[in-house]
C-alpha cells in the first residue's frame, strides 16, 4: 500500500529519475497528466535522455523494478522503457531520445511521418506520438520543447495516409476474404480499418493522440462496433459489412476534412 501522498511521491521519483546520467528532463504522461486517472491507474513517467542513457543506471536505483534494454521495444521512436513499483504504485517509465524526438517534431511540422508497429497498438503508432507526448505531458523536472499549435501540413499528410490504408485494408477484405466467409480476418480488418480511420479524423480535427484507448470512440466512429457485434455467418453477408464500414468511415472523413 502507498505509504506517502501521491505529491510526495510524485516528487520524490522525479528527483531520482532526474538525477540519473544523461536524463536532461522527467514528464508526467497518460491519465494523471491528463486528469482522467482513476484510484487504481499506472504512473506513467517518461525520461528524456540526451547521450548514452544506460537502463543499468535505472536498475542500480534499487527498485522493484523490471527494466528493459534500449531499443527492446523494436528499435522505434517508442524506444524502451521499464515497469516499476515504488511505494507500492505501479510506474510504467518510458525512454525518450531528445535528438529522435526533436527529429519528430520537426518532420511532423513539414507533415512527415512514419507508421511503427508497437505492442498493443492495433494499428501502430505515427511517429509524430513523440510530439503529441511532448503537447500533452507535464514536465515535472528539467526543460522541453512544447509544441504549439497542431502542425497545419500534418493536419493535411496524415488524415490522407491514415484513410488510405484503411480504405486499402477494407478494399482486399471485401475481395479476399469476406468471400470466404472469413469471420476472423474480416472482423479484424474492420477493427484495424476503424483505428486507421480514428487516427485519420483526429488528426484533421487537430487533436493529439498517443494511445488507443477509446480511439475509436473519441472519433465518434461507434457505429462501427454495432457492426462487428452483429457480423452475420455468410459470405454475402460479410461483404455487406465491409461495405457498409467503407461507406462509415469514408463519410467519417469526409466531415472532416471537406473531401
Amino acid at each position: 500500500m502507498p505509504t506517502a501522498p501521491d505529491h510526495t511521491f510524485l516528487a520524490t521519483t522525479a528527483d531520482r529519475l532526474a538525477a540519473l546520467p544523461a536524463v536532461e528532463a522527467v514528464a508526467l504522461g497518460g491519465s494523471r497528466a491528463l486528469g482522467t486517472e482513476r484510484p487504481d491507474s499506472d504512473w506513467d513517467l517518461a525520461v528524456y535522455y540526451r547521450g548514452a542513457f544506460d537502463p543499468a543506471d535505472l536498475r542500480a536505483v534499487g527498485w522493484e523494478s523490471e527494466v528493459c534494454e534500449l531499443g527492446a521495444w523494436g528499435g522505434g521512436v517508442f524506444n524502451s522503457g521499464a515497469w516499476l513499483t515504488i511505494e507500492g504504485r505501479r510506474v510504467d517509465v518510458h525512454y525518450r531520445d531528445l535528438a529522435v524526438v526533436e527529429h519528430e517534431r520537426a518532420e511532423a511540422e513539414q507533415g512527415r511521418f512514419r507508421v511503427e508497429p508497437l505492442m498493443f497498438h492495433l494499428a501502430g503508432i505515427p511517429t509524430y506520438l513523440l510530439v503529441a507526448e511532448l503537447a500533452i505531458n507535464q514536465v515535472l523536472r528539467g526543460e522541453l520543447p512544447r509544441p504549439g499549435a497542431y502542425p497545419p501540413a500534418l493536419r493535411v499528410s496524415a488524415p490522407a495516409h491514415w484513410h488510405g490504408m484503411a480504405a486499402a485494408t477494407l478494399a482486399y477484405t471485401r475481395a479476399g476474404h469476406a468471400p470466404k466467409n472469413a469471420a476472423t480476418q474480416v472482423a479484424g480488418a474492420i477493427a484495424l480499418a476503424a483505428t486507421q480511420t480514428a487516427h485519420a479524423v483526429l488528426a484533421a480535427r487537430g487533436e493529439w493522440v498517443t494511445n488507443d484507448k477509446a480511439l475509436v470512440a473519441r472519433a465518434g466512429l461507434q457505429e462501427v462496433d454495432t457492426v462487428v457485434r452483429n457480423l452475420p455467418d455468410d459470405p454475402a453477408g460479410l461483404t455487406r459489412a465491409v461495405a457498409d464500414v467503407e461507406r462509415l468511415l469514408a463519410r467519417a472523413v469526409r466531415a472532416v476534412t471537406g473531401g
